[in-house]
């Protein structure tokens, strides 16, 4: 059952992304040409191998050799924020899952899907459709039965308004296949799925779901559940032919954040604007780069320093506190019923030390950027460039939103160190 989200009271206004189609590169353009021929594995090569990227992976690479330690403020983690309890998580529905793939899985799959609690793989999630790290199984690869078996999972360790989210990223991420003839590697199953020891009741475990457009990490303990790191977008955000005509992504985070900034006083609104541009000659090293562009907690920044900037939650009337929160809510909508309530709960908690911040304009047709920020919850928003589709600027048909846990919740490892610390809680 899909959360009953009553704190989303608005209604959302219709995706503004209709306006790509003078963006779709005509066959033969060099941005496509050669893409209906190839291979993820002979695409991936190519691309990691051209100048202008290297560089990139090669940082990319070098982060992910780093000790995790979590995303900061400072380079200082909040120690005791994430407790264990009881958060009625549907475990039991999970763990069926989980061993229904097992039951269908070869012995070879079952070796290549399988990974310890503490491995790296986890951390080797990335949004690009290019294969930087390979590890799990890819789903096109894979039997009709066993993909949807590895569907299942997902359907059962989310709400069933986040499993049609995390469907609808991989329907559009298809539909951009179709859109620029790019099918062998962009498709709904042009993703990679991994399993995290052995799935339980009582002990810790997760699974990964990871590719284009689509990234989702989850781990599991007992009744308690975290989804994060979280990446979601896609370019168009919404399909206008076809058999799923209509399908949009991302519009309530768009919706509800625009609101957010338009309903804020103007002295408030100046000073959450960081940048008043989508990219700035005044932006420090860093703070921009072609891949990720504004949004800071992309793949492989789990050790991060990310400063807080804008307004504080606090300083802002309590009608906008209560509009905050819901823009919050509309990337959580993704989490089951109870630990979504769970989750809200945490994050109201710690509104004092909650901060929202924003780059470009904020009119109804300008593209933008923001961040809600606290020791709890990352989320990020944001209108990016075309990379198969020829906008240069920003544009709001290509949308990249991402979830995160700072001080060392991501992957869980805040809740698997307490498991191990022997900590429990009353509800135990």
């Amino acid at each position: 059952m899909a959360p009953s989200l009553s704190i989303l009271e608005h209604e959302p206004q219709k995706s503004q992304a209709c306006g790509f189609r003078k963006y779709v590169p005509q066959p033969g353009h060099p941005r496509i040409i050669g893409l209906d021929k190839t291979d993820i594995e002979t695409y991936s090569n190519k691309i990691a191998s051209s100048p202008q990227v290297v560089s990139v992976f090669d940082e990319w690479k070098a982060q992910l050799g780093e000790r995790f330690y979590g995303i900061t403020t400072d380079g200082h983690r909040q120690e005791g924020i994430f407790g264990r309890a009881d958060e009625g998580a549907p475990i039991e529905k999970m763990v069926a899952a989980a061993k229904e793939i097992q039951a269908v899985l070869s012995d070879a799959e079952l070796r290549d899907v399988s990974y310890g609690i503490d491995s790296d793989s986890w951390r080797k999630w990335s949004n690009p459709e290019v294969l930087i790290f390979k590890y799990g199984l890819r789903l096109h690869t894979l039997a009709t039965h066993k993909i949807k078996a590895i569907l299942k999972l997902v359907e059962a360790s989310l709400s069933d308004a986040g499993y049609q989210k995390v469907i609808g990223a991989m329907e559009l991420n298809h539909f951009l296949g179709e859109l620029v003839h790019a099918a062998p590697i962009l498709n709904r199953y042009s993703y990679q799925f991994a399993i995290y020891e052995t799935p339980s009741i009582t002990q810790p475990w997760g699974f990964s779901l990871t590719g284009h457009h689509a990234c989702v990490n989850i781990f599991i303990l007992g009744k308690q559940m975290t989804i994060s790191p979280v990446f979601l977008g896609a370019e168009p955000n919404q399909i206008d032919a076809g058999p799923r005509k209509g399908l949009s992504l991302c519009v309530d985070e768009e919706t509800y954040g625009l609101k957010l900034m338009q309903s804020l006083p103007k002295s408030l609104q100046q000073k959450a604007q960081i940048y008043t541009e989508m990219y700035t000659d005044k932006m420090p090293p860093g703070r921009w780069n072609p891949y990720d562009q504004r949004h800071l907690g992309g793949a492989f920044q789990d050790n991060r320093i990310i400063p807080y900037e804008g307004i504080k939650a606090t300083e802002i009337p309590s009608a906008q506190q209560a509009l905050l929160l819901t823009v919050i809510a509309s990337f959580l909508v993704l989490l089951p019923l109870n630990p979504f309530r769970a989750r809200m709960q945490q994050i109201k908690n710690a509104l004092d030390e909650t901060y929202f911040s924003w780059i470009g304009g904020f009119g109804d047709e300008d593209p933008f950027y923001y961040r809600i920020q606290s020791p709890v919850i990352i989320v990020e928003f944001d209108h990016h460039s075309g990379v198969f589709l020829l906008n240069e600027a920003p544009g709001k048909h290509h949308i990249h939103t991402i979830i995160r846990t700072p001080n060392g919740n991501d992957y869980g490892r805040e809740l698997l160190k307490e498991f191990r610390n022997g900590v429990t809680s009353k509800d135990f």
